[in-house]
């Protein structure tokens, strides 16, 4: 696949974000993905933020992750980089992965000389707006942090200084915690924020009597980790002052290193997409080598078109088409964006087998591959029939709170090591299961893809669904960590789950 000839398309691509068909918006987004690079990193991520602020729901986690991933690996340097992200998180800040808010604090914390701009750059959103759950989580952060730069400093807008004082920042953090988008996590991060303020030297002390109050206030919460924390923090200021400024004091920068995710709601691989460290790796705390991360980029795009496209790493190793073959298959290719199907010498393309990043297909239907749906192969060869197999078996992985989680594997004799697994998702009490969030890894020596699920509401006597493929060396056993995040009757749960209870010879063809 020529990536240098589809950049030559990319203004099409371009207009086709804001096309009436979704699937056109989502295949032309799928594109402008993998044409970043180094040279056009400023453009492509203009545009996307231009579409980030009217993009449907459903896009935005994967547009945020992928800005946020494109600034990363392309920033021509950590101011844009900043400003990039601060960008993300006003416009869609309750659509960002915990993953990027981690690479923004790593980032902030790496750069010195940009703390005191950062933290301005933050107070004031959070004056404009406290309804984004990640701005709020990133600003108190960096507030809690760095707070005595933004009282030393000012606010740093355009050309004039405005000055901030200590009970600017409590009123602000204050604010945040009474108001009702103030959810356990946010409080959290409030309450360390604030008493780290009350540690530092521009505290005065009306303000530390005043965030004694509100942590005191706070210390009969019925919430254990809120009442906790206050009660904790309550007993450092009996503490002498040098034991609490160490205590309190700024945290060290955390070890820089290549982010490294999952899949997102489009059915995509994000970050790096080696298939050694493909995925969030819960299994493994090893960081990934970063000139590995590095090098991969090029062909993971390239990787990323032919799945697009259609095509294959091994069609285009077998022959090395002319100039004039060339150009007819960049057209096809573009053609294929609105779904026009003749190739222009009129024959049909051979199918090809698909590769990891793409879902299993025989065809070269983009839009199948982009479903994982599958379909029989124009002239198929002969087959074995299969020998009858009992009814699939359905694994219980979790079961607490009144919600039930089952996994149902499938496997054929004809693809050992190929795992389908169905997550069914069941609610056993009177109350629905709301904002359901499932994630899944697996081993480094295994692959994983999963579909979005069907509904992250699970109603009481419903059943919703969530699709997954583990692909694992023959013979091996599937292990899987889950980790499961719900609310059920306005109570927030986020467990973590190890599972292994499939049979041992299940990636060997059996059930």
């Amino acid at each position: 696949m020529d990536t240098n000839a589809v950049l030559r398309h990319r203004n099409i691509i371009l207009d086709c974000l804001r096309d009436g068909d979704i699937s056109i918006r989502r295949r032309a987004l799928e594109l402008s993905y993998a044409l970043v690079n180094e040279s056009n990193v400023r453009e492509l991520t203009r545009e996307l933020l231009a579409f980030l602020d009217v993009a449907d729901n459903e896009f935005k986690l994967g547009l945020t992750t992928q800005i946020c991933l494109a600034a990363e690996r392309y920033a021509p340097n950590k101011r844009w980089h900043i400003d990039t992200v601060l960008r993300v998180l006003k416009l869609a800040g309750n659509y960002v992965r915990e993953e990027m808010l981690a690479a923004f604090v790593r980032l902030v914390s790496h750069t010195p000389e940009l703390q005191a701009y950062t933290a301005s750059k933050l107070y004031s959103a959070l004056q404009s707006d406290i309804s984004q759950e990640s701005l709020t989580l990133s600003a108190v952060w960096i507030i809690g942090e760095y707070g005595e730069l933004l009282v030393e400093n000012g606010l740093v807008e355009e050309e004039e200084k405005k000055a901030v004082t200590d009970a600017d920042l409590v009123d602000l953090l204050e604010s945040i915690l009474n108001s009702p988008y103030a959810n356990p996590i946010i409080r959290q991060f409030i309450l360390t924020a604030i008493t780290k303020i009350s540690a530092r030297h521009i505290a005065s002390p009306t303000q530390r009597d005043r965030i004694c109050e509100i942590l005191a206030g706070y210390s009969t919460s019925p919430e254990l980790e809120i009442q906790q924390r206050s009660v904790e923090f309550l007993s450092l200021y009996g503490q002498a002052p040098e034991i609490r400024a160490g205590v309190l004091e700024q945290m060290p920068a955390p070890e820089i290193k290549a982010t490294v995710l999952g899949t997102v709601s489009e059915n995509r691989t994000v970050g790096s997409t080696r298939t050694d460290i493909d995925l969030v790796d819960l299994i493994s705390d090893a960081p990934p080598p970063a000139n590995a991360v590095a090098g991969s980029t090029l062909q993971d795009n390239q990787s990323l078109l032919e799945g697009i496209f259609g095509s294959s790493s091994e069609t285009a190793a077998a022959a090395s088409p002319n100039p004039a073959t060339s150009q007819a298959q960049t057209v096809n290719d573009i053609l294929g964006l609105f779904g026009s199907g003749p190739s222009v010498n009129g024959a049909s393309p051979a199918p090809s087998a698909p590769s990891y990043a793409s879902p299993i297909s025989t065809t070269s239907n983009p839009l199948l591959d982009l479903v994982g749906a599958t379909s029989s192969p124009v002239a198929p060869q002969p087959q074995p029939v299969p020998t009858a197999r009992p009814p699939a078996t359905a694994y219980t992985a979790y079961d607490k709170n009144d919600l039930k989680v089952t996994l149902t594997p499938q496997v054929s004799a004809a693809r050992p090591g190929v795992v389908n697994i169905l997550a069914k998702f069941t609610s056993s009490g009177s109350e629905a299961v709301s904002n359901v969030n499932f994630q899944a890894a697996v081993p480094k020596t295994q692959q994983l893809q999963m579909l979005p699920m069907s509904n992250p509401t699970v109603a009481p006597g419903a059943t919703e669904t969530q699709q997954m493929r583990v692909t694992a060396p023959p013979g091996a056993q599937v292990r899987l960590r889950l980790r499961i995040g719900y609310v059920v009757a306005g109570q927030q749960f986020q467990e973590q789950v190890d599972f292994s209870g499939f049979p041992a010879n299940l990636t060997s063809g059996g059930q």
